[in-house]
């Protein structure tokens, strides 16, 4: 089944995400709630595409990201039954598909693809993009609040990144230095524990903090506003401090970290037969002194 968009193209249907626009402001909603907004390769894949059709739609000047249920997101798949890690999706950037690829050719390939390259060109679409955060922001779901200009939290908001536990040195989107400070990067890192949305705030992560039930209505009231400016001046805003952001190290720093990132994958693998050595294939606990 398919359905048309704003492009005037067939496209799939709309499933894991939803899109919609509104007075110039377009609407990208996880829609796993059952899952908590866990990102599937279905997920990433969709997101791509509204992020591409807000990019290209004139009509859109400001890009909301939001989710659907409970929270946020609760980072990658890696359990549920619509866990996708060997379905095709077609390639956008320069690596192969994974699928069918042994080791760690494989994972690299995946890895690189629906979670590096992805957050990389939604980093730096021309358009402002605010994320709209409330609940779980775990793992993967902080690679989705970072790449957005701008984060809105609900004061009930709680950001964690656990994968140290798993073996692997932080989420592949390595932003933690240049959201929490070097210090509470580690700290942040080390303990795996939540932060919340006022000591996020506090440090500089999150722009501003709703109240409960008016997560929505600040997040819009500040889309509006920015709606308002020239977009091509905010365009080039944007570029502008994304550039001294990457003359600063920050692009080149990610890469070395999802350099680590698969050297622990490997090494998992090899001494433990599990690239992420506390989940089995199956999305079972497994004890990591096995």
């Amino acid at each position: 089944m398919t359905a048309p968009d704003t492009t005037g193209q067939t496209q799939p249907e709309w499933t894991a995400v939803q899109y919609r626009v509104d007075d110039g402001i377009a609407r990208i909603t996880l829609n796993r709630p059952q899952y908590r907004n866990a990102q599937n390769s279905e997920m990433t894949y969709q997101i791509e595409r509204a992020m591409y059709l807000a990019s290209q739609d004139d009509e859109v000047r400001v890009i909301v990201l939001n989710g659907n249920g409970p929270s946020f997101s609760a980072g990658h798949d890696i359990a549920s039954p619509g866990r996708d890690v060997g379905t095709y999706f077609q390639p956008v950037n320069n690596w192969w598909t994974h699928i069918d690829k042994p080791g760690a050719e494989g994972r690299l390939a995946r890895e690189e693809e629906v979670y590096l390259e992805m957050c990389r060109r939604w980093r730096d679409l021309p358009k402002p993009t605010i994320a709209m955060v409330h609940g779980y922001c775990i793992g993967g779901g902080l690679m989705l609040a970072w790449v957005c200009d701008l984060i809105v939290a609900s004061e009930d908001a709680l950001f964690c990144d656990p994968v140290v536990k798993f073996g692997v040195p932080g989420v592949e989107y390595f932003s933690h230095p240049w959201e929490f400070g070097i210090r509470k990067a580690k700290q942040f890192l080390f303990t795996g524990e939540f932060v919340t949305a006022a000591e996020a705030h506090r440090l500089g992560m999150v722009n501003e903090v709703a109240p409960a039930g008016q997560l929505e209505q600040v997040t819009l009231e500040l889309a509006g506003k920015i709606a308002q400016q020239p977009r091509f001046a905010l365009a080039l805003t944007k570029k502008a401090v994304n550039e001294a952001w990457d003359a600063m190290g920050y692009r080149n720093a990610m890469n070395t970290t999802f350099a680590l990132h698969h050297v622990a994958h490997s090494h998992n693998a090899e001494t433990t037969g599990d690239s992420m050595i506390n989940y089995k294939r199956d999305g079972k606990l497994k004890d990591s002194r096995e």
